[in-house]
């Protein structure tokens, strides 16, 4: 599913104005985006976090030259889904 697949289902489902639709979708993500770089987690309470993680300062290879290289420890953005929307994805969803 798209960007413009979730505008337009909200467009289905609420009979919002497609515009201003597609500007509040991507308000919400450029919220996320702007916590989550100063340092701040978003909670979604039944959904999930959006966190910060940190990343250990760890030794890697480059491959090209058979080097070792070291990576200095940083941070990335993760999502940690809620405990009921873990379980609704495991019961709906069949493995193929």
């Amino acid at each position: 599913m798209t960007k413009a697949d979730i505008v337009s289902e909200i467009v289905a489902e609420t009979g919002l104005d497609k515009m201003d639709t597609q500007k509040v979708v991507e308000t919400f993500m450029e919220s996320i985006k702007t916590s989550l770089t100063k340092g701040e987690n978003v909670y979604l309470r039944g959904f999930g976090s959006f966190i910060v993680k940190e990343r250990a300062k760890k030794t890697g290879r480059n491959i090209s030259k058979n080097t070792t290289i070291i990576i200095p420890a940083h941070n990335i953005p993760a999502f940690k889904p809620a405990k009921t929307f873990v379980e609704e994805v495991k019961t709906k969803v069949k493995v193929k």
